[in-house]
């Protein structure tokens, strides 16, 4: 079993995946509590198509793809968040519009361009073997600032995360945090998508939160727990993906599901007994 994991990390694509995948899960479980909590934790779904759609662009056109699409995507964010606060288009509907729309651009877009199909495919289902060195060194300077953000911002995303209307009251500014988390969350997708995919990156945001949720009622603990869960799923998940050579990204969202599924029956076992 050892010789199997150190030969597993002995692989450069190996070490890169885990490095980026270890960062990106923390990041991702750290926000999807609060996502969740307020009851918009499909963000990561609408955002990750958009992403897909800035990354067919930036392939057809040759531009960087993880540069030109984290601009693009937290544009997004915040045009979705706008159209939540002020628009008569809110929550689901605004993301359903703007992430149907973005994704039909970028099926347009592969469909007039040609010899994308392998980038397009790793784009959607996620691959670990898309990842250059580059996207490796931006990936991790970004989900650096995302977790240093996180940490001095906690105890404002805390409040407008629970009460925005009692956060405003005591002159917090709800929409610069809100504004704030959009942001983080836009960042933390693009960097998730060349390893699980568009399809599948929402998970991450998800899966956690709702799992340590099972268990754990305060919002530190579910903080805490949603981020230890999330990083042990993710290198179990690898781990199963190298030695069944199945989909890295899928493998991943699996692990997260048999973990939902424990800590339910668990809850509901500890429900019975109290």
């Amino acid at each position: 079993m050892i010789s199997n994991l150190l030969k597993m990390l002995s692989y450069p694509f190996m070490q890169r995946a885990l490095v980026v995948g270890i960062l990106v899960s923390l990041c991702a479980a750290l926000l999807g509590v609060s996502l969740v909590l307020k009851r918009y934790s499909m963000i990561g779904d609408g955002l990750s198509h958009v992403g897909f759609g800035s990354l067919a662009i930036a392939t057809a056109l040759g531009f960087a793809p993880l540069a030109f699409t984290i601009p693009v995507v937290v544009l997004a964010a915040f045009l979705l968040l706008r159209m939540n606060e002020s628009s008569k288009i809110k929550g689901d509907a605004a993301i359903g519009l703007i992430s149907s729309s973005a994704l039909a651009i970028g099926v347009i877009t592969v469909s007039w361009s040609s010899g994308m199909n392998t980038d397009v495919n790793n784009y959607m289902f996620g691959s670990i073997l898309a990842m250059s060195d580059e996207d490796v060194v931006l990936s991790v300077v970004l989900s650096i600032v995302v977790l240093l953000l996180f940490v001095l911002y906690y105890n404002r995303i805390f409040a407008v995360t629970f009460d925005e209307t009692f956060a405003k009251a005591t002159g917090v500014r709800a929409e610069v945090y809100n504004m704030l988390l959009a942001f983080l969350t836009a960042i933390t997708t693009v960097l998730g998508m060349r390893m699980m995919g568009a399809l599948l990156i929402s998970s991450l945001l998800i899966f956690p939160a709702l799992t340590s949720m099972r268990l754990c009622h305060t919002f530190q603990s579910v903080v805490i727990c949603s981020a230890v869960l999330s990083v042990v799923c993710f290198l179990l998940g690898m781990s199963l993906s190298f030695f069944l050579s199945s989909p890295a990204g899928a493998t991943v969202v699996i692990v997260n599901l048999l973990a939902f599924l424990i800590f339910s029956a668990f809850a509901r076992i500890r429900e019975h007994t109290a």
